[in-house]
């Protein structure tokens, strides 16, 4: 049993398979650099994953949610215009996901106070529980995920990502980060 002072070792992972099986193929392989991206991408694709079931175990498919999330980032209520550019979506297409909304007694439409010929969309108490709801699954997943490093770790990593990320953005043609 190692004392307090030494160090543990780090139990080995998939992508420490992954990146020994492919040394010997690709000798000029980087081992940190594919270990980093490696586990990036599963890391990625495991919280896409608990996403997912998080939307299955609150029944909403993935555009609900989405439109939920956009409405919820605008302080609950917005113009359908409003959650039309922000999903980056024709407003025919918003009107459709609205109305199955609607349906389900998570969101409203009222006419503007201020405007009569204005709608304004509102998350229900209704529909913001089912978000928050999807929303804490995913939420306690990361923060599952993340209590194995220190608080100043936890630090580092977002400083080193935000890095990584700055240099990723500076390709602005592809607007896929925003999502």
């Amino acid at each position: 049993m190692a004392s307090p002072e030494e160090p543990r070792a780090t139990p080995r992972d998939w992508t420490d398979e992954h990146v020994a099986r492919w040394q010997p193929v690709l000798p000029g392989l980087d081992p940190v650099v594919e270990g980093a991206v490696t586990r990036m991408k599963k890391l990625s694709v495991h919280l896409r994953r608990v996403r997912e079931q998080s939307l299955v175990d609150f029944d909403l498919e993935r555009h609900e949610f989405d439109t939920l999330h956009k409405l919820a980032g605008r302080g609950g209520s917005a113009a359908p215009s409003e959650l039309a550019q922000d999903l980056d979506l024709a407003p025919a297409s918003v009107t459709g996901r609205l109305d199955a909304l609607e349906k389900r007694g998570f969101v409203r439409r009222t006419q503007s106070t201020t405007d009569r010929r204005r709608v304004v969309v509102e998350l229900t108490g209704s529909g913001r529980e089912t978000w928050l709801g999807a929303m804490d699954v995913l939420g306690h997943e990361e923060e599952r995920l993340l209590d194995v490093l220190l608080p100043e770790e936890r630090a580092s990593l977002n400083d080193m990502l935000r890095r990584i990320m700055v240099v990723a953005e500076q390709d602005a043609s592809d607007q896929s980060w925003h999502g």
